[in-house]
């Protein structure tokens, strides 16, 4: 996620500042504009035009000068398990922390849909997570997307190897691409005229009291969901199709927190139908990489 955003920030004529653990090759110059934008992500690799950074939100190692003049802070941090999920929120805290030190005047946070709403350890952290940022003392956005359609690609696509489809049963979802995800995280960042090619912007889902320097909320809230929500099965189908993969649909149960949350619905926003892009078409779009 963190690459498009990089991606779509550079496209727009930004500045932009990466910060990763382990950058592929730190101190890459990027463009100047009027608008820095530091994107705190775990990229697999470097996008051309960006300035990466090694910074650590674990220590805080490297925060100060990663932030120095950024503008905006946009962070796609994930912490899905071990010290980085322990550290999520605490590292949430660090990199705000250092934010502000730096005079950045937003940040904004990539989210999941109902997070707060999961016993998941994960979800937990996110949620965790979230909290930190309300409190903060910047002005923050939480963006909540539901689940990328390269998850469902990704399990069906090992389940395959097998012959065998896994669809959970009782679930549905509401795939989102990563490019509709980003242009979100960019204009909550940056907050231009919403672009009429991607069809409105979401509402605020929470907000606090406006801040007195910008008239706007101090924290907001934000939800984004996918254009279709259909059961698994539905995307499976079209999953075969789009790669001509052998195998049969077999609906499992799925246990556990993860399981109640999906037969829940509460990876679904109906009416927060944002994304254009459908897993049809993401299908296609990906043909030569599934």
């Amino acid at each position: 996620m963190g690459r498009e955003v990089v991606r779509q920030a550079l496209d727009a004529g930004h500045s932009v500042a990466v910060l990763s653990r382990h950058p592929l090759g730190a101190g890459t110059a990027g463009s100047t504009t009027a608008d820095s934008i530091a994107a705190d992500t775990n990229t697999a690799g470097n996008v051309g035009g960006a300035e990466y950074f090694r910074a650590d939100v674990t220590t805080g190692d490297g925060l100060a000068a990663a932030l120095a003049g950024a503008d905006v802070v946009i962070d796609c941090l994930e912490g899905r398990s071990g010290k980085a999920r322990r550290n999520f929120a605490d590292g949430g805290a660090r990199l705000l922390a250092a934010a502000q030190e730096a005079g950045t005047a937003r940040a904004v946070m990539l989210s999941i849909v109902n997070c707060d709403r999961s016993s998941h350890a994960f979800y937990r952290s996110k949620a965790a997570k979230e909290h930190v940022y309300e409190l903060s003392g910047l002005e923050t956005v939480v963006v909540r997307a539901t689940q990328f359609h390269s998850l469902l690609a990704m399990k069906f696509g090992a389940g395959s190897k097998v012959r065998v489809i896994p669809v959970v049963r009782g679930a549905g979802f509401q795939p989102v691409s990563p490019a509709d995800v980003g242009a979100v995280l960019l204009e909550a960042a940056l907050e231009p005229a919403p672009d009429p090619g991607r069809g409105r912007a979401p509402e605020p889902e929470t907000a606090t009291a406006p801040t007195p320097e910008s008239g706007r909320p101090r924290h907001r809230v934000l939800t984004i969901g996918g254009p279709e929500a259909r059961d698994m099965a539905d995307f499976a189908r079209e999953w075969q199709r789009a790669t001509g993969a052998k195998g049969r649909l077999v609906r499992l149960p799925l246990p556990g927190a993860m399981g109640r949350y999906l037969r829940a619905g509460l990876n679904l926003e109906p009416e927060a139908r944002h994304g254009t892009e459908t897993f049809r078409g993401w299908l296609a779009n990906h043909a030569d990489s599934l």
